[in-house]
């Protein structure tokens, strides 16, 4: 139900609470929190009480005067500002059917897609006490490069991906399905090793081993296209969007004008130490 926003919904140490000053503090929660406040109303208003008394307490008590106080109010309401200036700055922006296309045509390779295929060899940094069964033996770092570039040599040697995703590969789930490991893009959260590593690739073509904290992995190439404009519409507009905002702020950054009067309070950087050779 939409209420007015100037509608009292509830009353707090004799203070009225509108549905417009109870919006503003839900805003803030995380989804979690906003929906436990909403299913046990005067708790949330319990707490929200308490903090609203606190704070004229200290408001009396001229705390916000003190540092680290004063500071800490200071810093929290510049970065509430820079982040509401950023989100005006964006609402600002408009883009034209033309430049979508446009920014589609000269950046295809941001929009690319790849399938992969993987077989994944895990390995563990502290291997426990070994089982009989030499199957179920967890391998060390050494032992799984040692097993992920073997494969690969086969790999090479023109072996099939598929027999040796079923022989080799510890992902029980990617194994069970000849080693599907999904569709990416660019923008995708995965790792960058491995995002260079795929996208440089061609359909049918496989990494090298790549190591990552829990194994190494072995991907090939099963497609690579770059979807028609309307399946990616949303995503050009939004890249084209960071694209603006990225020039914008680095323009504000670029026009800043610093100056280090003492250098003394900065500590000065530690040259990087190599490891002994062994």
């Amino acid at each position: 139900m939409v209420l007015p926003p100037e509608t009292v919904v509830a009353t707090v140490d004799g203070q009225k609470v509108t549905a417009a000053e109870l919006q503003t503090v839900l805003r803030v929660l995380q989804p979690v929190q906003q929906q436990v406040a909403l299913k046990d109303p005067r708790g949330f208003l319990e707490q929200f009480g308490l903090m609203r008394r606190l704070s004229d307490l200290a408001e009396k008590a001229g705390l916000h005067q003190k540092s680290p106080i004063k500071e800490q109010l200071a810093y929290s309401r510049m970065l509430m500002m820079a982040q509401a200036q950023l989100q005006e700055r964006q609402n600002q922006i408009g883009v034209k059917p033309e430049e979508l296309q446009k920014f589609y045509d000269g950046n295809k390779d941001l929009f690319t897609q790849v399938r992969l295929k993987v077989i994944y060899i895990p390995f563990s940094a502290n291997p426990p006490a070994q089982p009989a069964a030499p199957e179920n033996k967890v391998l060390s770092d050494a032992e799984a490069k040692a097993k992920a570039e073997k494969v690969y040599a086969q790999l090479q040697a023109g072996a099939d991906f598929i027999k040796l995703v079923k022989e080799n590969s510890g992902d029980a789930s990617s194994a069970s399905k000849d080693g599907d490991f999904g569709t990416f893009r660019r923008s995708d959260q995965i790792p960058e090793d491995i995002k260079a590593a795929a996208f440089a690739l061609k359909p049918g073509q496989v990494t090298k081993p790549l190591k990552q904290p829990n194994g190494y992995y072995i991907f090939r190439v099963e497609e690579s296209a770059v979807p028609p404009f309307d399946q990616v519409r949303e995503q050009v507009s939004s890249n084209l969007i960071r694209s603006q905002m990225d020039e914008w702020v680095n323009a504000q950054r670029k026009s800043l004008d610093i100056k280090i009067e003492n250098q003394a309070v900065f500590p000065p950087a530690q040259a990087p130490t190599l490891a002994p050779v062994k």
